[in-house]
């Protein structure tokens, strides 16, 4: 899956990660909402070190792409059947490293954007499996609208982040609220798995997740990056 977005400095950049990595219950007030509604399986509680689960390549779509919800789902009879927004601040590694220190994560990351991480939360909550259907389904991970390059972004730990469904905010935080800010999660990450240049680092979201369902227009806007914008369609 190859996506092709703007970039601050006016070139382009072709979204093509050999892996996307995210965060789980990066927020203390996602955590307190995400234990209520029984997403996880252990108690009110900070994690101790970085929650991490991948989502899959074809999941990319740009702004303005739809988001599909599948018409299998309609096929398990699901009392409820929800699939959630939830919005994110992404960073693309642009130098391949492993084993970073937290001190030399700034030369690895080639720039930050907005991204989606849509959630199927029937799967994600009762399969023995864990999170990796829910989180990979086609088209469950919008990304853009540009890429802001690292040194242009000023202060990552330090911006605005907001969802808003059909034109109402749903969600309104800022990154310094991340329990693992963005310095210890790459050096994280990278003492488990080499990054490579082109993969995605998703940073989790704060509180105020929500349904979504077809015919609604969901946007991620983060400051100094822009507004993230997908309708969401009903699959055949």
């Amino acid at each position: 899956m190859s996506i092709r977005l703007p970039v601050s400095n006016g070139s382009e950049y072709e979204v093509r990660p050999q892996k996307i990595i995210c965060l789980g219950l990066n927020y203390r007030d996602h955590i307190k909402e995400s234990a209520l509604a029984e997403v996880l399986r252990f108690k009110d509680e900070e994690p101790a070190e970085p929650i991490l689960f991948a989502k899959t390549p074809n999941t990319l779509i740009g702004p303005d792409q739809p988001i599909i919800l599948p018409a299998f789902l309609e096929t398990y009879g699901f009392r409820t059947c929800r699939t959630d927004y939830e919005a994110e601040l992404a960073l693309i590694i642009g130098k391949r490293g492993k084993d970073i220190p937290e001190s030399a994560v700034g030369e690895h990351i080639f720039g930050y954007t907005c991204f989606n991480d849509v959630s199927q939360r029937n799967f994600q909550k009762h399969e023995k499996a864990g999170w990796f259907r829910g989180k990979s389904l086609d088209t469950f991970g919008p990304i853009g609208p540009r890429i802001v390059r690292a040194e242009e972004i000023g202060d990552p730990q330090n911006l605005a982040i907001s969802c808003r469904l059909n034109g109402g905010v749903v969600q309104e935080s800022n990154t310094r609220e991340m329990i693992f800010p963005i310095p210890a999660i790459v050096a994280f990450i990278s003492r488990n798995f080499t990054l490579e240049a082109g993969d995605i680092v998703v940073t989790g979201t704060p509180s105020g997740v929500g349904p979504i369902t077809p015919g609604d227009v969901v946007e991620v806007e983060i400051e100094g990056i822009g507004v993230l914008r997908n309708p969401v369609q009903a699959g055949r």
